[in-house]
């Protein structure tokens, strides 16, 4: 009996990236979005405004309206771009520094 190995039928050296191969989908997007505001803890804030009337710092409601713009903007897409994770999509947080030292 001889065996041979057939060639082509499998990819050793290249592995399938299915990140770029499916299709990105708008729930995926969302929970990018909830990620970069839980790591905001914009809910908690919200919270704490809603039962002690302690608004949530302007900069903080600002940068998650944006956050949520970006969110449906790139839903709103007819094909999402791969890598909608990047933080090229998304607003930056850079909290105030004070220069009183």
């Amino acid at each position: 009996m001889n065996l041979r190995v057939i060639e082509g039928g499998r990819r050793d050296a290249e592995a399938v990236d299915l990140v770029a191969i499916l299709p990105a989908r708008a729930d995926e997007v969302r929970r990018e979005a909830d990620r970069r505001l839980r790591a905001l803890d914009y809910e908690r804030l919200s919270n704490r405004e809603r039962m002690t009337g302690v608004p949530v710092p302007r900069e903080i409601r600002y940068l998650a309206m944006q956050i949520n713009f970006v969110a449906d903007t790139l839903s709103a897409l007819g094909v999402i771009p791969a890598d909608f994770r990047s933080d090229r999509y998304w607003p930056a947080y850079a909290p105030l520094v004070s220069s009183e030292t």
